[in-house]
């Protein structure tokens, strides 16, 4: 393992008895955020497809503008 990766099942190896009980649960907390990071892509990808919500969408970054206060010059 490289440094990072030691480090990584050192702070994992805290909070489990053993090395194979973290790698389980470092596999299983992976697995948990790719799944939200999916359910949460498809939900954006339906979004970005239902005209509705694109209007909806334009509608509120139109209201958004008109009373956002100016930029300043930079």
């Amino acid at each position: 393992l490289d440094e990072r990766a030691e480090d990584d099942l050192a702070l994992l190896r805290g909070e489990v008895a053993n090395d194979s009980e973290a790698i389980r649960l470092a596999l299983r907390e992976s697995a948990e955020r790719r799944r939200r990071r999916s359910v949460v892509r498809a939900e954006a990808l339906r979004a970005a497809a239902d005209p509705e919500d694109l209007a909806e969408a334009r509608r509120v970054r139109q209201d958004m503008d008109a009373v956002a206060a100016p930029w300043p010059e930079a």
